[in-house]
């Protein structure tokens, strides 16, 4: 199996990640990283994306074969399109196409989700598994849905978890609302905290800390965001009937003390869905770009 090496690109809603990664379809790994902060509007972005390539490109020993990038939203894949998003700016807009003019090597364009779970499918958390969700916990709530040994993408609309809508009444930027997101997000977290106290807090790591001090507020806003993953996670396995649900993104990183309270509200909420095992994802904030690699040595394997 050849060796490639790839340039790999996440774009965030805050800051867009690049790495030159090396390895197979099997397993890659990153080798030099690179970041900029991610412009307001789609022509800077475009700008962005080649500076960070042509930076990784000539830190490489090695030619270019690919660059693999993605992207929050709705996102097809097949035809290299990012469809919708309701943080970023573009809207039904050719990515794979106007990179590969600009970039000059073949570019492949997909969900950053999948591309996580892509990732930890192949190399992670969810490598022994055939159906599972994997669901990284950040600026927003999406899944990759993993059945039958596949990533399923319903087009690019599947497993917008996120858009749940679980009864809290919260209105979303996405137009609904109750949505699991609303509260259960990393920066929602720290948004309902600052609200509910008028004291900023520096993401919901700091809520997490406050949670661990015993401080009721912040345990207020936590078991709100567990009891709306909870209700996300029942409707998954209502649907899918995951062997496993693997946690990810920032909220990931509190551990236990996410994980506990967790299993507990959703065996709750259990009646009759198979009961999906609760892993912490083992890729960490690099799941993106590696998951964005490997979608890059998959078009040049098919090729």
């Amino acid at each position: 199996m050849a060796r490639r090496h790839v340039v790999a690109v996440d774009i965030g809603g805050t800051e867009t990640k690049a790495a030159l990664v090396a390895g197979t379809s099997e397993a890659v790994a990153a080798q030099k990283h690179a970041r900029r902060a991610t412009p307001a509007e789609l022509e800077p972005l475009l700008a962005v994306i080649a500076e960070l390539v042509d930076e990784l490109r000539q830190a490489s020993e090695h030619e270019i074969d690919a660059v693999g990038v993605v992207a929050p939203g709705i996102v097809d894949e097949a035809n290299g399109v990012g469809v919708y998003t309701t943080n970023l700016p573009w809207s039904q807009f050719p990515f794979s196409t106007v990179l590969t003019e600009r970039l000059g090597v073949p570019v492949a364009f997909g969900h950053d989700v999948r591309a996580a779970g892509l990732a930890e499918c192949r190399m992670g958390a969810a490598k022994d598994l055939r159906n599972a969700v994997i669901m990284p916990i950040g600026t927003g709530i999406a899944g990759a849905l993993l059945l039958d040994g596949k990533i399923f993408s319903g087009d690019g609309y599947a497993g917008e978890i996120g858009h749940v809508n679980v009864g809290h009444g919260v209105p979303c930027a996405c137009g609904q609302i109750g949505c699991v997101e609303t509260v259960a997000s990393s920066a929602a977290i720290a948004r309902r905290y600052t609200a509910r106290t008028g004291t900023p807090v520096n993401g919901a790591a700091e809520v997490a800390r406050r949670v661990s001090d015993g401080e009721q507020d912040a345990v207020a806003v936590w078991h709100e965001a567990v009891d709306a993953l909870a209700r996300g996670i029942l409707v998954l396995a209502t649907l899918l009937g995951p062997e496993a649900v693997v946690l990810g993104g920032g909220l990931a990183l509190a551990g236990d003390l996410l994980v506990v309270p967790l299993r507990e509200r959703l065996d709750g909420l259990i009646a009759f869905q198979r009961r999906p095992e609760l892993r912490l994802a083992a890729l960490g904030d690099e799941a993106g770009f590696l998951g964005a690699a490997l979608l890059a040595i998959d078009m040049l394997e098919a090729s």
